[in-house]
């Protein structure tokens, strides 16, 4: 398997070895890019939560279990009201619903013919405290106690079904849609550092409270040993507006990891980045103020989502018509570029004055040109 050399780093400048292909883990989506395989021997442990299972689930196989279940308790219950009906002797020719009257006969269940009549009087009973033509009698006690029977099964299938759905419905899984994150990550100078640099955002009116938010690169390595270790991930420090992981999201907000000597992208210069085979993955946590439940968003960036020499552009103006600050969304992906040095973090450090240089935004192989002239000129 080839091996490409990398310089992510953190603390010690040590080289880590990245195993060809880099595939995404999460997609931009925040959906996991990978599925359990050969967990057979597993599966009887999702049996044991149901409640997790069912939720989980896509809402046709909800909605298909919904119906096969009613389906199926029709069909039991209706099939033991069929057998009492047939011991009684109340789907003997003489004793039929048409004689009962004429010869005095008493059923166990009034106007059951057959079995079909049986299933819907199985229905009647499980949903219904009153009857129509079909009712039971006094004459029969195991009908008598078939009957509460069902209409406890009746009760706590729909409970438990109406519980699942309101579940399904209110999770704050679709409440992640509403929360953006920029589509590139951004690196520039900022206060005479390098920087990386996202956005992030909320559509809704409801504010997201208590947000915290997480950082980390997701790389592939080689031991000196030769074991190879994947996926290995590391914190990457990060700074909000309000200083702390935790922030409120009341406007799009950028989110800044400083590149210092901590840093796992300390090493990485621009020409690095064609060729390095990492992730960073963002993770965006917080409570919905409407519900009270937490909602966790996520997303990954990938080397060549990251631009060099670019930061965002501001979406904020202010009305003066309607004295209020209008949020441009169709700005959230927007960047300008901007003179960035075309080294690492690292080179940076350790360069003498003068070898670095404002260069605009650039990548590939007009990059790899204009790093060589500058070189030639250093």
């Amino acid at each position: 398997m080839p091996v490409e050399r990398s310089s992510i780093s953190k603390g010690r400048y040590v080289e880590i070895d990245v195993m060809e292909p880099s595939m995404r883990k999460i997609k931009k989506s925040g959906y996991f890019n990978f599925v359990n395989k050969n967990d057979t021997e597993y599966r009887i442990r999702y049996f044991k939560d149901m409640v997790s299972t069912i939720i989980d689930m896509k809402w046709r196989w909800v909605l298909l279990i919904l119906n096969v279940s009613f389906f199926l308790t029709w069909f039991l219950f209706a099939v033991l009201w069929w057998l009492i009906a047939y011991v009684h002797g109340d789907l003997d020719p003489e004793h039929l619903p048409e004689f009962q009257e004429a010869i005095g006969w008493i059923p166990c269940v009034t106007n059951i013919h057959n079995f079909t009549s049986a299933f819907m009087f199985s229905m009647e009973n499980q949903h219904t405290t009153g009857f129509g033509a079909r009712m039971p009698t006094e004459e029969c006690l195991d009908a008598i106690i078939l009957m509460c029977w069902q209409g406890i099964v009746g009760v706590t299938l729909q409970a438990a079904f109406v519980g699942l759905i309101f579940a399904k419905l209110i999770r704050p899984k679709q409440r992640t849609n509403t929360l953006l994150f920029s589509r590139n990550a951004l690196i520039c100078k900022r206060y005479g550092k390098l920087c990386l640099l996202i956005r992030i955002g909320d559509l809704r009116k409801s504010n997201i409270i208590e947000s915290k938010i997480c950082m980390q690169i997701i790389h592939s390595q080689i031991t000196p040993e030769g074991e190879f270790l994947s996926p290995i991930r590391r914190e990457m420090a990060i700074e909000t507006p309000d200083k702390d992981t935790r922030f409120f999201l009341l406007w799009p907000e950028t989110i800044v990891h400083w590149i210092d000597c901590n840093s796992p992208l300390y090493e990485i210069s621009p020409d690095d980045l064609t060729k390095a085979k990492f992730e960073v993955i963002v993770l965006l946590e917080g409570t919905m103020d409407s519900t009270d439940q937490r909602v966790q968003a996520r997303t990954s960036y990938m080397p060549d989502e990251i631009l060099w020499g670019h930061n965002f552009q501001s979406m904020m103006s202010f009305n003066e018509d309607k004295q209020r600050y209008d949020v441009d969304y169709s700005l959230f992906d927007a960047t300008n570029v901007v003179d960035t040095p075309m080294y690492s973090a690292k080179e940076l450090d350790t360069s003498k004055p003068g070898i670095t240089t404002n260069i605009s935004s650039v990548t590939g192989r007009q990059f790899l040109e204009l790093k060589e002239e500058v070189e030639d000129s250093a």
